[in-house]
Parts: C-alpha cells; sequence; structure tokens
C-alpha cells in the first residue's frame, strides 16, 4: 500500500497533476470491463455458496459475469504464472501455500486502496495475500458413545485409549498431526514450534494400532463418523458442522485445535488485475461473509460479520472468542520452511508396520 501511494506522490511532484491530466489518461484509470472473470477455488459447497454470495453481488456491482473452476492447485498456479498463460483472475491458495506463492512472487500485489483491509486483524494484513476466513481442524466424537460431557478433552486423551476406546481416524499427513502428538506428549500449545519431528512421530507410534482409517479428503472424518466406522476423528471443523445442523450424534472439541487463515490471491501476469481486487472487495462484506460463515462455520475476519451471525451458529466458529482461546494457530512460516522434510519423515514413518 506504501509503495502504491509513494508512486502517486512522486507523480504529483513530477507536475502529473489532475487537472493537467488530458482526457485519455482519466479514461484509462479504470480498465474496460471484461465479458467474465475466473475464480477459482475448492468447490463443492463451497462453489455453490460463492455463487449465492460473493459471484452474485460482483456479477450485479460490475457487471461482468463470473465464472468459477477447482480445484486448488499450487502446481498448475506457477505453471501459469511461469508461461504467461495466467488462465485464473482469482485463486484460493490452500494450506501454507500462500506464503509460498508470495515467496515465489506468483502474486500479484494487493490493491488496498481497492481492497479495505483497515479494520481486519493487523496479523493477517498483508500486501500479496487475501484473508478470506478461518477454518481449524479439530477433534470430533460420537455424542452417542461419549456422554454427558465425558469425551476426551484434548489429544492427551485422544491418546488415551483406555478411557476412551474405540476406533480413531487421523490425516495422512503431517499438518496437524505432528502438532496433536506433540500436545499429546504434554507440550505446551505456545512451544509447538519448531516441531520436534521425531519425538512426534514417537509420539503417533503409541496411537497408531487405534487408528482404522488415514483420511485423505476432506469428506471421510465426517461420513467414519455418521457411518461408525469410528468414534473419534480429526477433521475441519465445517464438516462436523455440517453434520451436527443435519441432527447427526456427532460434535466438537476446540480444546487443541489447529487454526488456519483461509487465503486467496490473484495470480501474477492475468489481465484482469483490477477485476481482481474488486472481487476480493466484495469478499470483504461483512453480510456475505455471515452467510458463508452460517453455512459453513468458516468465518471471515472482517469485525462486524459476527453481527449478522445468528447466537446459535456463534459456538460451532472458530474465532468465538471461547474457541479461539483453546486453540494454536498454525506455524505457516515453520511449515514453509520444514514441510519438505516433515513430509518425507512422514512417508518414511507411514511405511513401517
Amino acid at each position: 500500500m506504501t509503495s502504491i501511494r509513494m508512486t502517486r506522490r512522486a507523480a504529483l511532484a513530477a507536475g502529473l497533476s489532475a487537472a493537467a491530466l488530458p482526457a485519455p489518461a482519466f479514461a484509462q484509470t479504470t480498465p474496460a470491463k471484461p465479458d467474465r472473470i475466473v475464480v477459482n477455488a475448492s468447490g463443492g459447497a463451497m462453489a455453490n455458496l460463492f455463487r449465492r454470495t460473493y459471484n452474485a453481488e460482483f456479477e450485479r456491482r460490475h457487471g461482468i459475469r463470473v465464472v468459477d473452476t477447482s480445484p486448488v492447485d499450487f502446481g498448475k498456479l506457477r505453471a501459469m504464472v511461469d508461461s504467461g498463460n495466467v488462465e485464473w483472475t482469482v485463486t484460493e491458495l490452500g494450506g501454507q501455500d500462500f506464503v509460498r506463492a508470495k515467496q515465489m512472487n506468483l502474486l500479484e500485489p494487493l490493491d488496498l486502496s481497492i481492497i479495505d483491509l483497515s479494520r481486519y486483524p493487523a496479523a493477517v494484513r498483508d500486501t500479496h495475500v487475501f484473508p478470506s476466513s478461518v477454518y481449524s481442524t479439530v477433534l470430533a466424537y460420537r455424542t452417542d458413545v461419549f456422554r454427558d460431557g465425558n469425551h476426551p478433552k484434548g489429544w492427551a486423551e485422544f491418546w488415551d485409549v483406555r478411557r476412551f476406546p474405540g476406533p480413531r481416524s487421523l490425516r495422512n499427513h503431517p499438518v496437524d498431526n505432528l502438532e496433536f502428538a506433540l500436545l499429546a506428549d504434554g507440550v505446551p500449545m505456545d512451544k509447538l514450534y519448531p516441531i520436534d519431528i521425531d519425538r512426534a512421530l514417537r509420539k503417533l507410534t503409541q496411537i497408531r494400532p487405534h487408528v482404522s482409517v488415514w483420511w485423505t479428503t476432506g469428506a471421510q472424518p465426517a461420513q467414519l463418523l455418521v457411518d461408525r466406522e469410528v468414534v473419534l476423528a480429526s477433521g475441519w471443523n465445517g464438516r462436523f458442522f455440517e453434520l451436527a445442523q443435519r441432527g447427526a450424534p456427532v460434535a466438537v472439541e476446540w480444546q487443541g485445535g489447529c487454526a488456519k487463515q483461509n487465503a486467496f490471491g490473484i495470480p501474477r501476469g492475468t489481465r484482469q488485475a483490477h477485476w481482481a481486487n474488486q472481487f476480493l472487495q466484495v469478499m470483504t462484506e461483512p453480510r456475505l461473509q455471515a452467510v458463508y460463515a452460517t453455512e459453513l462455520a468458516y468465518p471471515g475476519l472482517h469485525p462486524d460479520t459476527p453481527n449478522f451471525v445468528a447466537d446459535a451458529v456463534k459456538p460451532h466458529l472458530p474465532t468465538t472468542p471461547a474457541n479461539l482461546e483453546k486453540q494454536f494457530w498454525l506455524g505457516v512460516d515453520w511449515w514453509t520452511e520444514n514441510g519438505q522434510r516433515a513430509q518425507e519423515a512422514w512417508n518414511r514413518w507411514m511405511l513401517r508396520r
């Protein structure tokens, strides 16, 4: 944002005042409207919700059609930028890929004169990455198996198979699992990073015989709990919220949850950067973020969003203060630097029988 302002000041100092500019220059201030923009995201329920909220509002406001594509694919983003053939106007950035994308110069800078992040938490404001929402990997359980509040309240108790018997499910990935294992081993939440990979894997070896399914898609742990193939599972909070809304005997324990920032960016080289910024500005609207939070339990970060969310929904949101204080934020910087090493160690560990 500072560099944009300095450029304008320099122009003024050079005598290029607004009054002196010829009429054609003013006409170029707002680029011509394209017939469409392309927004790449996760698909599924998210795509349907985007169409009814952000896409619909952008189309109404600007008269430009939004075409949605999926899935999120960091490799494809990199190939597009490297080749100069950028198909996406805006793209979601999965996991900690938003840090990598910025480091590798795959993103256009955000135009913060268009996207108003002034009231967003300072920790999530960025020059190239738009903080769209928050989600958490949490511990979920069947309420008909663990009744009257007698369920595992954190990862140490998830590991306690005598007190809380039954098959479990964890993700087939080092992210979250290494942190959860260290929490189970007594490491405080504020001391998780840098991760001791060997210690975490030793702790995971203890629970491994009781993990009947290592899930690979977000829908899996929810379905496993519904089908009673497992009684405890890790998973994304929105998946379990959906089950609870349908009356399934599934609930969430927030203690030790891993909170994450979902992010969007503008691929470097897109010809529609101006309209990409306009689309991201639509995504800051609190009323639209509230619809997203109400239906998927992934709240946006505008401070006014909770004002438009029903009280009955707030206990299911990761950003509700009582829930957030029980969680830790994913150490994206550590994972960006050490993710490959952690993945290789995880792969070796998974091959052991």
